[in-house]
């Protein structure tokens, strides 16, 4: 077996420094018609300033950005510019990330296959030395072969696009664009293009501190009343002084409402985005604003009332409560979710179960959260489970980013610390020395539910493994080895046990006699006496 890898240092996620709320609006025929209008009118705008970036590439700089605004305020405002450059400044720094991200994945790809093209056919994998597992066939062997050459191909490409700074951005979404060509049922071509058109609008403006209500250019007063400035062209749609729409309907933000109010009420920078959801056929209003950096509590600190430690798994959340000492307390508990269905469907299932685990730990008097910082995004690859399709999907449709993500969110509002161990080898530990011991004949412990207390037992700092077990009553090994042994530098390991008061009997108590101290006489079968040096007498010859 290959040595064991380096387990990370467990650590606080610190919590997220920005907020994002929504509420619906509830429009008029009229207040959407001019929603729309200017919506797409920002939006063409929106799309030749992207265009601009991206044909800049490497070369933008501060001057080029002011030029771009400029031509923008003409046509716009001064504050629409602004917002609608400072997007596209985003979108193209994003596009460069996720090139950078693919890169990478390419070059991995690339690695991967040609170190098992490099091995013979059925040759199995050798972790400690490093080698790759051959390809089961020939016919897979010229397959993958034909894969690198394309794979090196498009890396090609995509290093060049990047040395010159290109990037391929699709407003709208690439793969809304690729359904215009491919219909499903139920979609024709006019509902596709109401989506591409609500997709490709522009009602987003950022906030500015100081003015009112904390934005000039969409703003919502304290009673919730929505106006927008128009640009100059649509000035006359105007229903208020100095060119502003102001929308019939108001908005009540249920959800962290308080929290806005505080903002608006003293001027305070908040963004907003309108957008039109064209399925349900409802507007809607985003508020977002950043906090301040809140301090990360220390890790002992938040681990001062123990942990519930989370195995977060396909179809449900494994969690057990754990005292400070690292014991499991309670009865775990399980909380499922369903990953089928819409990307809404599933949001909801993961909030839901969220709820209930944040509920328990609250019940628990716990003040942490502890999971796995697990990432999945090697194990997804042909090359790591090419044949095993069933698995590969399964790791695909995890959502680990965004349910740690919407955890830590969640958590930080009930004052729950969230703790990320390191993943390795908790599935494997917790089965081997928790899943039997906890089995009762009432009580079916699963895989999971062990894992859920080695993950809490690691982030406690505790190891996985149970205490050692009580000797037996005799010093013999035919029971087999304990769980646990001392480790050499644990003091008073050897030492005499000490004496141990009780009543007096004519039995001896333990530690107590003539060898109490002689640690030979205490096993029995090779005690020094019986194979001790001497020497008889010699016989008289008289006898």
């Amino acid at each position: 077996m290959g040595g064991l890898r380096e387990v990370a240092a467990s650590f606080v996620v610190p919590a997220p420094a920005g907020v994002a709320i929504r509420d619906r609006l509830r429009v008029s025929e009229a207040d959407a018609a001019v929603l729309t209008e200017v919506g797409v009118y920002l939006g063409s705008l929106a799309a030749g300033d992207l265009a601009e970036r991206s044909r800049q590439g490497l070369a933008h700089d501060a001057a080029s950005w002011a030029v771009r605004k400029r031509s923008l305020t003409g046509r716009s405002s001064a504050r629409w510019a602004g917002s609608i450059t400072k997007a596209s400044h985003d979108q193209w720094a994003l596009a460069r990330r996720g090139q950078a991200a693919h890169t990478a994945w390419l070059r991995g790809q690339i690695a991967s296959i040609e170190a098992r093209l490099a091995r013979p056919l059925g040759a199995k994998a050798d972790k400690r030395a490093g080698r790759a597992r051959g390809y089961a066939s020939r016919g897979e062997w010229h397959a993958k072969s034909r894969r690198l050459q394309t794979l090196k191909d498009r890396l090609a490409l995509v290093e060049a696009d990047r040395a010159a700074g290109r990037v391929r951005v699709v407003r709208g979404g690439k793969r809304l664009a690729n359904t215009r060509h491919h219909l499903a049922a139920g979609l024709n071509q006019q509902g596709w293009r109401e989506r591409w058109q609500a997709e490709r609008m522009f009602l987003a403006a950022d906030g500015e501190s100081g003015k009112r209500f904390g934005n000039e250019t969409i703003r919502v007063t304290d009673t919730g009343q929505v106006s927008l400035k128009l640009p100059a062209p649509l000035a006359h749609l105007a229903n208020a002084p100095h060119g502003r729409y102001v929308l019939n309907a108001a908005v009540a933000f249920r959800h962290r409402g308080q929290e806005w109010l505080d903002r608006v009420t003293v001027n305070r920078a908040v963004a907003y985005r309108i957008h039109h959801d064209v399925v349900r056929g409802r507007w809607y209003i985003t508020a977002s604003w950043q906090r301040a950096a809140a301090p990360v509590l220390p890790l002992q600190a938040a681990l001062a009332r123990g942990v519930v430690g989370v195995d977060m798994n396909d179809d449900h959340l494994a969690a057990w409560h754990l005292d400070v000492h690292g014991n499991p307390v309670g009865e775990p508990q399980r909380y499922f979710y369903d990953l089928t269905g819409t990307a809404q469907h599933r949001d909801a299932q993961i909030r839901h179960a969220l709820t209930r685990l944040l509920h328990h730990t609250q019940r628990c008097g716990a003040a942490a959260i502890a999971i796995e910082d697990l990432d999945f995004t090697d194990g997804t690859s042909r090359e790591k489970h090419g044949r095993n399709k069933r698995f590969r999907r399964l790791l695909s449709r995890f959502p680990t980013a965004k349910l740690r993500a919407r955890l830590v969110s969640m958590a930080a509002e009930q004052d729950i610390a969230v703790v990320a161990v390191d993943p390795a080898y908790t599935s494997r530990w917790g089965a081997q020395h928790w899943q039997k011991p906890l089995t009762t004949t009432t009580r079916t412990i699963s895989r999971h539910d062990a894992a859920g207390i080695a993950i809490g037992r690691r982030a406690l700092g505790h190891p996985i493994r149970r205490r050692t077990t009580p000797p037996h009553d005799d010093q013999s090994d035919r029971r087999g080895h304990r769980t646990a042994q001392a480790r050499p530098d644990t003091r008073r390991r050897e030492e005499t046990r000490p004496h141990i008061p009780g009543p007096r009997t004519r039995c001896a108590p333990p530690g107590s006699g003539a060898k109490a101290g002689d640690q030979g006489a205490q096993h029995r079968s090779e005690h020094p006496a019986e194979h001790a040096f001497w020497q008889q007498d010699s016989l008289p010859l008289s006898l």
